[in-house]
C-alpha cells in the first residue's frame, strides 16, 4: 500500500516562497550560481528587482558561491577610489570591464576632526581598509596645523558595513602600504597635508596589523625618516619593499623649503606572518644624478604565484618596467595621447593591464557648451596597456561623481571579488 506524503511536505517541495525563488522555473542552487556571475557594480540596481534578489545579493551565500566557483584569476578586479575624505564624500567602484560603477557608504564620521588626505586604502580579501592619513583636529592647538591620523577603518563587502579598527601604533599619512597573508604592513609617513606643499614631520616607524588577532605590532623601523612612500610585496609576500619618498629637507635662499627625493629602496623580509621580522637591507639608487627628480606613480601585476611582480612607474608621459637584477628601470613605451598635466593622472594595474586615467571635459563643441550650465561634462579617458602583448588600447567612461576627479589627491586602490 503506497502512503500518501504529508501536506506540510507536499507544500514545502512542490512550492517555494518568494523570498526564496530567485528564477522561476530554475532550482535555487542553480539560480544562484547564475547571479553570482553578474558584475558586482550593477547588484545596487538588482536588489530593487524583487525582495528575494535583495536577500541573494546582500547575503555571506553569494560571495561563497563565487569563492567556491570562479577561481581567484577570474573574478573581476574593480577599481575602488576615494575621491575625497571618505567620511564626507562617498567612495566608487568601478569595473573597467563592463565600464559600470557603483556607490560605497560613507566612512563613519568623527565630528572632532576634519579634511582627511593622504590617507592609503589598501584591499584584502573581501576588505578594503582605509588607513591613517592627515587632517584637522578642532581639539589642537594650533587649529590651522595639521596633524597625522592613527585611525584604521575596514569596508566589508559581505556585509555591506564600516567597522573601526584598532588605532596604528603611530599617526601617519603619506605611507608605504601593502598587505597579504592576513596581514597589513605600514612603513614611513609624516603629517603633511595637501593644503601645504612642504613642511610636515616624517616617520621611520614599521608595524603590522595581524588581522586574525585584530592588533597592530610594532616592527624594525626603516634605516632612516622615509614620507610620500610607496610599498609592495615581493616574492610570495615573503619580502615588503619601500621605494622613493622624501626625508630631508633644504630651503632655497633661505626660505622656500624643498624636499630631498630618495631615489633608493629599502626591503624587509618578513618571517613567521610578521613577527620576529627580520632586519632591513638597503636596495642602492635606482636610477642616476639628473635622470629624474623622484620617484614617479608606481603600479604593481601580480604574478599570482610565488615568483615577484612586474613593478612599472609612470614618469611623465613614459611607462618605466624596474629590473630587480640590475636594480634600473628600463624604459617599457609611451603614453599614445600625451596628458595635457603630466601630475593629474591616475595609474593602476587592473587584470594584468596597466590603467593610465585623466579626466577629459568635452565642453568644446557648441552643443556641449550649451549643456555645460546644466551638466556636468567631465569623462574619464583611460588608455590601457598590456605588458605581455604590449599592446594598447583606450576606453572612455562618464563617472558619477559630483565634481571632477582630481588625481593628485585621489586614494585608489584594486580588490577583487
Amino acid at each position: 500500500m503506497n502512503s500518501s506524503p504529508s501536506p506540510s511536505s507536499s507544500s514545502s517541495s512542490s512550492s517555494e516562497s518568494p523570498q526564496q525563488t530567485l528564477i522561476p522555473g530554475l532550482p535555487y542552487d542553480l539560480a544562484a550560481l547564475i547571479l553570482s556571475f553578474l558584475p558586482y557594480p550593477y547588484h545596487g540596481t538588482l536588489k530593487s528587482i524583487c525582495k528575494s534578489w535583495n536577500h541573494f545579493f546582500s547575503s555571506r551565500f553569494y560571495h561563497s558561491i563565487r569563492h567556491k566557483h570562479i577561481p581567484f584569476p577570474k573574478t573581476s578586479h574593480l577599481l575602488c577610489i576615494f575621491p575625497q575624505d571618505p567620511s564626507v564624500c562617498s567612495p566608487y567602484i568601478f569595473d573597467p570591464i563592463h565600464k559600470a560603477w557603483s556607490t560605497l557608504p560613507l566612512m563613519p564620521c568623527n565630528p572632532h576632526v576634519y579634511g582627511l588626505c593622504n590617507f592609503v586604502s589598501v584591499a584584502l580579501k573581501t576588505h578594503v581598509y582605509v588607513l591613517g592619513g592627515s587632517l584637522f583636529d578642532t581639539r589642537s592647538f594650533p587649529l590651522d596645523r595639521p596633524s597625522g591620523s592613527s585611525y584604521s577603518f575596514r569596508y566589508s563587502f559581505v556585509t555591506k558595513s564600516w567597522e573601526t579598527l584598532p588605532p596604528m601604533l603611530s599617526p601617519r599619512g603619506s605611507f608605504a602600504c601593502a598587505a597579504g597573508r592576513d596581514r597589513i604592513v605600514v612603513a614611513g609617513g609624516g603629517s603633511r597635508h595637501t593644503m601645504f606643499g612642504a613642511a610636515g614631520s616624517r616617520l621611520s616607524s614599521v608595524e603590522m596589523f595581524d588581522v586574525g588577532r585584530n592588533e597592530w605590532v610594532g616592527l624594525e623601523g626603516l634605516p632612516r625618516f622615509r614620507a610620500g612612500c610607496v610599498g609592495f610585496m615581493v616574492g610570495g609576500e615573503e619580502e615588503f619593499w619601500v621605494m622613493g619618498g622624501y626625508g630631508e629637507s633644504r630651503t632655497i635662499l633661505g626660505v622656500f623649503p624643498v624636499d630631498e627625493y630618495y631615489r633608493d629602496a629599502a626591503v624587509m623580509r618578513l618571517e613567521n606572518g610578521g613577527v620576529g621580522a627580520g632586519k632591513w637591507r638597503s636596495v642602492g639608487d635606482m636610477w642616476e644624478e639628473g635622470e629624474r627628480r623622484q620617484l614617479g606613480r608606481i603600479a604593481v601585476v601580480e604574478d599570482g604565484g610565488a615568483g615577484c611582480p612586474d613593478v612599472f612607474m609612470l614618469d611623465k608621459n613614459d611607462i618605466f618596467r624596474y629590473d630587480m637584477n640590475s636594480n634600473r628601470w628600463w624604459k617599457e613605451t609611451t603614453l599614445p595621447k600625451r596628458a595635457i598635466d603630466e601630475s593629474a593622472v591616475g595609474f593602476v594595474a587592473l587584470n594584468g593591464e596597466l590603467h593610465v586615467m585623466a579626466t577629459h571635459n568635452g565642453a568644446g563643441s557648441v552643443e556641449n557648451r550649451r549643456l555645460r550650465r546644466h551638466k556636468r561634462l567631465t569623462s574619464l579617458f583611460i588608455q590601457v596597456y598590456h605588458p605581455g602583448k604590449r599592446i594598447w588600447r583606450t576606453l572612455t567612461t562618464q563617472p558619477p561623481f559630483q565634481q571632477p576627479l582630481d588625481f593628485k589627491t585621489a586614494v585608489m586602490c584594486t580588490i577583487r571579488l
